[in-house]
């Protein structure tokens, strides 16, 4: 826990001197940050390293399908003000990259940590968290991710006894089955914009009932729990019925359920919502995430959605037509090999905006765009598309490879 100095242990000492230096020489060689690499050569030579690195920290774990990134820097912004903190910042989220950005925390307090949803059980076994926010469920990832009520029911086994405390979103059933399991858990009205995962009820299997904005199991009375934290328009609530406005540089509904969330993570960790909240307004963009760049004399706008529920979210932040939107679908390891997901996608939202595709997977998303009755343009390349926009802002949306082959290319 917080506090507690213990040194490391001759081997895991060895094993972080280790992994520094490979991901130094991972750097020099121009293959990236080397965190990964560095952090599986850590483990390779200390399985046990995790849980050293983390013994004197006090440590929130971040998981769930969409907005795991950005909650997890608004959490490590809000805890900032108790004390210095160590997070794995810009995403790299299974045990490799997580033990690489736990070794720069020796003279950390709080470990803010984002966790691949495959990953969260062992992660949590490992660092003894003193709390874990769970924000959500839906399908990603598919040919490489359990499917989501699998992982709900691999999370509820996991959570069963824990003693962290669990901030969990109330408005997402299958989050809910995960967290019930737990003794202490934290609800909070968050909200859930995408409901195609969460028809049958993860209890029993029967139809869901949701009128509204609640959620309840006509067969087996599994309900959504009463909330002790909510958002509402720009406010957060606390459990104290009290109002706090959200003010955020980050747009849309998504950021002030993810910064509502956070609030709540904050407050577990002696943090009063007040000023957490105004700790929120720093933080800019994530990891390049609604970053706006110059690129060929134009205004890009850059972001993210990788899944179904994500392009739902992004759709509603895009500026009215006729704004141009350039849309980037690739299908690496890191996306996931399956783009059956495009299907699920509403692209009639997108009616009115010129639309511009490019990325590995350009067919994939114009035989998708085709269906939907849009009208589009497939380019070769982000310049070509950029040279075809009309006028004006360019939105872009793009899946996790492409919208990392978007930020080498313009030059964020």
């Amino acid at each position: 826990m917080a506090g507690n100095s213990d040194p490391l242990s001759p081997r895991a000492k060895l094993a972080v001197t280790a992994g520094k230096a490979v991901a130094a020489a991972s750097r020099a060689a121009g293959r990236g940050s080397g965190s990964v690499i560095g952090g599986r050569v850590a483990l390779k030579l200390d399985p046990d390293l995790l849980g050293e690195l983390a013994q004197h920290l006090d440590v929130v774990l971040v998981s769930g399908t969409n907005g795991k990134t950005t909650t997890t820097r608004l959490i490590a912004e809000s805890l900032r003000a108790a004390g210095p903190v160590v997070s794995n910042a810009l995403g790299a989220n299974m045990p490799a990259g997580i033990t690489s950005a736990l070794a720069e925390g020796s003279e950390s307090r709080f470990g803010v940590i984002e966790v691949d949803e495959k990953y969260l059980a062992g992660v949590a076994r490992d660092v003894e968290p003193k709390a874990i926010a769970l924000l959500n469920l839906s399908r990603d990832q598919l040919d490489r991710a359990a499917e989501t009520r699998m992982l709900a029911e691999h999370w509820r086994e996991s959570l069963a006894g824990t003693k962290a405390v669990v901030i969990a979103n109330a408005d997402d059933p299958l989050v809910v089955w995960a967290a019930s399991s737990s003794p202490n858990v934290v609800w909070v009205a968050a909200g859930q914009m995408w409901k195609d995962d969460a028809w049958s009820c993860p209890a029993c299997g029967g139809v869901m009932q949701r009128p509204g904005d609640d959620w309840f199991c006509g067969q087996c009375g599994f309900r959504r729990p009463t909330p002790s934290w909510a958002l509402s328009g720009d406010h957060v609530l606390d459990p104290h019925g009290s109002a706090w406005p959200i003010h955020l540089q980050l747009p849309g509904r998504a950021n002030k359920a993810n910064a509502t969330t956070s609030a709540a993570v904050a407050a577990v960790f002696g943090v009063p919502p007040q000023v957490a909240l105004e700790r929120m307004y720093q933080v800019q963009a994530v990891a390049g995430r609604y970053d706006v760049v110059q690129f060929m004399g134009r205004e890009l706008r850059l972001l993210l959605a990788k899944n179904p529920a994500g392009w739902l979210e992004t759709f509603s932040l895009i500026e009215q037509p006729p704004t141009p939107v350039i849309l980037a679908v690739n299908a690496r390891a890191a996306d996931g090999t399956d783009t059956s997901w495009l299907w699920d996608v509403d692209y009639t939202r997108l009616t009115g905006h010129p639309l511009f595709v490019i990325g590995d997977r350009r067919l994939d998303l114009a035989v998708r765009l085709e269906v939907a009755g849009q009208t589009f343009q497939v380019c070769q390349s982000v310049d070509e598309a950029v040279q075809l926009a009309p006028a004006g802002r360019i939105e872009t949306i793009a899946n996790y490879t492409a919208f990392q082959d978007l930020r080498r290319r313009v030059g964020n």
